[in-house]
């Protein structure tokens, strides 16, 4: 079973890193830096991704005001984060200000630690109870190391495959892997989790200042989803969110999810007028229609999960026999183990 775990583990890594590009339209702004590409959705409001030089495993939304800058989200470690800061200079020169954590996961707020001290940095209550220890150790938890302990065999395997690749083109491309790979970790060693230290329960809304007056930043929590905290960040003049790992264009990770209350968050988001929204993994989305389609995925997963957990059958098993192929985002027979098992510890309290 450890094997099976390992490769969702690795089908999940990759399946982040293949959504992570941006494909904007035309009329969208594009800047970019040696690690990070910024994509212009509406004034002032950036959409951040890597360029793949740095392993920041995560986007980011970066909103820019007459004074000052609000950053959302800060990348899968320090040295990421700090990548992300130098890259901001492309864009903008004004000070960062505040830092939103969309949910507590170490691919969004392990970079906390790498911002200017003085800023303040917002999430939800749930956000800064795992973030500050008080709820398990986030380093040592589940979703952290099934995601990280990975790294070292991935590392060993493409340095096997740069030493047999006798093709210049490619074993300069793998060389490049390996060494992102490389400093992602040793950048793993460097983190210290920081919580946010302004918190909210349900809403708060900041007002930035920008050249037509002031931006309306709406921050949401529309109940428990992906984790105990998400938080989407909604500017309703711009008709535009940025919704965390809560709404991806695919399948998002439910280890730590409340899958049978997802789908009511996801209809509370469903009420905000929003032409635009923005993935924690994955490009820019101007159609609604992958959210309907994941709350289908969401109540049948839930729904054919209980029945075994009904029947006596092992998480496990049950992890390998779902077929949720009846759904377009799904190709084989199977669902992560780790979605299973969090199911079944709900179904358990």
């Amino acid at each position: 079973m450890k094997t099976r775990i390992a490769r969702f583990s690795i089908f999940y890594s990759l399946l982040y890193l293949l959504l992570m590009p941006v494909h904007a339209l035309a009329q969208d702004r594009v800047v970019e830096s040696d690690t990070h590409r910024f994509v212009e959705v509406a004034d002032g409001v950036w959409f951040a991704t890597g360029t793949g030089s740095v392993y920041t495993m995560s986007n980011a939304l970066v909103l820019v005001g007459e004074f000052d800058t609000l950053v959302v989200d800060s990348h899968v470690t320090p040295a990421a984060a700090k990548a992300l800061l130098d890259s901001l200079k492309v864009i903008t020169d004004k000070p960062v200000r505040y830092l939103v954590n969309s949910h507590y996961h170490f691919d969004h707020a392990h970079g906390n630690q790498a911002f200017p001290a003085g800023i303040e940095i917002i999430g939800h209550e749930f956000t800064r109870t795992k973030l500050n220890g008080d709820i398990g150790n986030v380093l040592t938890e589940n979703t952290f190391k099934s995601f990280s302990d990975p790294v070292p065999a991935a590392i060993a395997n493409l340095e096997r495959q740069v030493a047999a690749e006798s093709d210049a083109e490619r074993k300069a491309t793998l060389s490049e892997r390996l060494r992102v790979q490389r400093n992602y970790l040793d950048a793993l060693s460097e983190v210290q989790p920081m919580p946010p230290n302004i918190t909210l329960e349900t809403k708060m809304t900041l007002f930035q200042v920008v050249a037509a007056g002031s931006r309306e930043i709406q921050l949401l929590h529309l109940g428990r989803a992906h984790t105990g905290g998400d938080v989407v960040i909604y500017l309703p003049q711009e008709s535009l969110v940025f919704t965390g790992d809560m709404m991806l264009p695919g399948l998002a990770y439910m280890g730590d999810g409340h899958v049978d209350e997802w789908p009511a968050a996801l209809e509370a988001l469903k009420t905000l007028e929003f032409d635009t929204w923005l993935p924690g993994h994955g490009p820019v989305m101007r159609t609604r229609e992958p959210i309907d389609k994941f709350q289908a995925y969401l109540r049948d997963l839930w729904d054919k999960a209980s029945m075994l957990h009904r029947r006596g059958v092992s998480a496990e098993e049950a992890a390998q026999q779902l077929d949720m192929t009846s759904h377009s985002m799904v190709r084989t027979v199977g669902v992560d183990p780790r979605a299973i098992r969090r199911i079944y510890e709900l179904l358990n309290n």
